[in-house]
């Protein structure tokens, strides 16, 4: 979302001024409190500007504050500038943490200018941090403003409706913005994504005069575009737009270029989600496993600290743990070059937390990407997206940024260690019992109209099934029901459940009878553990790495019979599985656990390819700086 235009850390301030401050020879905070309120009674604001810049305000907080107290204690009412002294004032409170004096400063500053917008947005804001969420969102909602300034306080307010999970008005607000000025790509993003999740059909609308569907998809942002498109070229170019805006590149790159040489491979994991997160339930235990005789494993950790067991066993997985969270990109990266990491493995890639501006900074001489974003990262310090050939085949590589790199036969790591919870039942999780069951946990942003158009078939065509889906939000939930009183479908044979916790959900998984997979952004995490709960799951193989990861997995196990090439014979298998018993239970047999422990679980043999892989980089990094073209390079 776009930033306030006068943020907390930005001060009102007039030109000129300064010779005359510096003739006075006027007192700095330092000085009594008595010569220093006589001196300045005497100066008008812009001098005072002045006088808070030499006696080094600028960097010190508390001299800016005693300076501001001073002179408005002597100003009449009415006096030209008190708006902008209490502003000034607030800023330097908000940046010593004093939240409440703060607002009390940006309220002040109001009352003697209604209209300063700066002081509105900067009272939501610190209103904001004192978690006063719904004054925050009050003050945006009353300020005056001109209409240039119109858009700062409505995209505020859009983030803030988001975060507290008022969806509704979050789109709201960012549609009035965007009728303002559509060219705005931070908040388009969040205004497809904010529509994704709500399922406010059809998601690409032409609403907006001055933004074409085109637009709309090119500044989508990353997550959004995986669920829009299955075409590589789009993705690529959505992501490079977010890029360019996000980050930009380093005056100097820190790892040496050809590397170093250390007795064991130094590989370090860069992640926002060493915590309870769908990937740290991939990752854990190969982080376990890595051979220590050839390894030295460092984390990197920019995550909450959830107290989960995930987070304390991924932790404990490292050699060397770091946490970066609270360090600047460049402090990070120089950390990261302190250790010198041979091989720097970001699990973030676009996704939320990720901190591409580390990998700017050129901290390890191999860089790659890998899980967290199942799609194009071009970003130029990038050496290698790790994938396998069947998510990005041989003849779709070229169209991919970063060159991909197999790291094994199934490019998923898997935790053989997760732990499920207690078998229930269909009566406990508020299931029929006499039904077929068809279920998607994914998040909803990934349903498409389509695809929820596709189920809605599946359910029109059959009898004695039900739709089971994850409550996101009662929006999605109501757009959902909607769309299956247009199309003729009873609404209660579509069922909703809260989210639960990890172990349950595992457990829960068990219940259904077939997983349906979204298209184009097929589950991954998901798609895995279904098949690991015994549950069998249909896809749409499509071109992109997002839209064949579930079809990877199905195949590992021979299961290519739920692996269709589009909706309509998506649609058609899974009314045969609803409707064939014989079938259906024949396709079932390939999906238990031994299944998936051989053939997508094995992580021994997955972590044997991976290391092999990494060793290989090492290798001809090494031979590129031995020979004689890589040492004049």
């Amino acid at each position: 979302m776009t930033t306030p235009q006068q943020s907390a850390g930005q001060e009102f301030a007039t030109g000129g001024g300064r010779q005359q401050a510096n003739d006075r020879g006027l007192a700095t905070a330092d000085e009594g409190s008595a010569t220093l309120s006589e001196r300045l009674a005497q100066v008008s604001f812009a001098e005072l500007v002045d006088i808070v810049e030499q006696s080094g305000g600028a960097s010190d907080p508390r001299a800016a504050i005693v300076l501001y107290r001073h002179w408005l204690s002597h100003q009449k009412p009415g006096a030209e500038f008190l708006f902008a002294a209490w502003f000034n004032l607030g800023v330097a409170l908000s940046q010593i943490g004093e939240k409440a004096e703060a607002v009390t400063a940006y309220h002040n500053s109001l009352a003697h200018k209604p209209d300063f917008h700066s002081a509105a947005i900067n009272l939501g804001l610190a209103l904001e941090a004192a978690g006063q969420a719904e004054a925050a969102l009050s003050a945006w909602g009353r300020a005056l403003q001109p209409d240039d300034a119109r858009t700062t306080l409505l995209n505020h307010r859009a983030r803030l409706f988001e975060q507290v999970n008022k969806l509704d008005l979050a789109e709201q607000e960012m549609r009035r913005s965007l009728l303002i000025d559509p060219n705005q790509p931070d908040v388009i993003q969040h205004w497809v994504h904010v529509r994704q999740k709500m399922c406010a059909w059809p998601i690409l609308t032409d609403a907006i005069p001055g933004l074409s569907r085109a637009d709309l998809v090119r500044h989508a942002g990353p997550l959004s575009t995986l669920a829009l498109s299955d075409n590589i070229r789009v993705q690529r170019e959505a992501t490079a737009d977010w890029i360019m805006r996000k980050t930009s590149r380093p005056t100097v790159a820190l790892s040496p270029e050809h590397g170093y040489r250390h007795e064991r491979v130094r590989i370090g994991y860069l992640s926002s989600d060493f915590c309870r997160h769908a990937m740290s339930y991939l990752v854990a235990e190969l982080f376990e496993s890595h051979d220590r005789s050839r390894f030295e494993v460092f984390g990197y950790c920019s995550s909450p600290d959830d107290r989960s067991d995930i987070r304390e066993r991924i932790i404990r997985s490292f050699d060397r743990f770091r946490s970066v969270k609270a360090l600047s990109d460049e402090q990070a990266a120089r950390l990261i070059r302190e250790d010198e990491i041979d091989i720097l493995v970001d699990l973030n890639g676009l996704t939320s937390g990720a901190r591409l501006q580390i990998l700017r900074w050129r901290p390890a001489p191999v860089q790659a990407t890998y899980l967290g974003f199942i799609g194009p990262v071009p970003l130029p310090e990038l050496d290698y997206m790790f994938c396998d050939e069947i998510v990005v085949p041989p003849e779709t590589a070229a169209a991919y940024s970063p060159a991909p790199l197999y790291i094994a036969e199934n490019y998923q790591a898997n935790d053989t260690k997760r732990t499920i919870g207690r078998p229930t039942s269909r009566a406990e999780a508020g299931l029929p019992e006499d039904q077929f069951i068809l279920c998607c946990f994914s998040n909803h942003y990934k349903i498409t109209e389509e695809m929820f158009t596709a189920w809605l078939t599946i359910l029109r065509r059959t009898s004695d099934t039900v739709l089971w889906l994850i409550e996101d939000n009662m929006w999605a939930r109501g757009n959902m029901l909607a769309r299956a009183d247009q199309l003729g479908v009873d609404r209660h044979r579509v069922l909703f459940t809260p989210r639960v916790g990890p172990d349950e959900y595992m457990a829960r998984l068990a219940l259904a009878d077939l997983f349906l997979d979204t298209f184009p952004y097929n589950a991954g995490t998901i798609a895995s553990d279904a098949m690991r709960m015994g549950l069998p799951l249909l896809t749409v193989r499509g071109r992109s790495f997002a839209a064949r990861m579930a079809s990877r997995l199905l195949m590992a196990i021979g299961a290519d019979r739920g692996v269709a090439t589009n909706l309509d014979e998506y649609v058609d298998i899974a009314v045969s599985l609803a409707t064939d018993r014989i079938a259906y239970e024949s396709y079932r047999s390939l999906f238990n656990t031994n299944m998936w422990r051989q053939k997508i679980g094995d992580i021994a043999r997955f972590t044997r390819s991976y290391e092999n892989t990494l060793l290989g980089i090492v290798r001809r990094g090494r031979a590129a700086a031995s020979s004689p073209a890589g040492i004049h390079a």
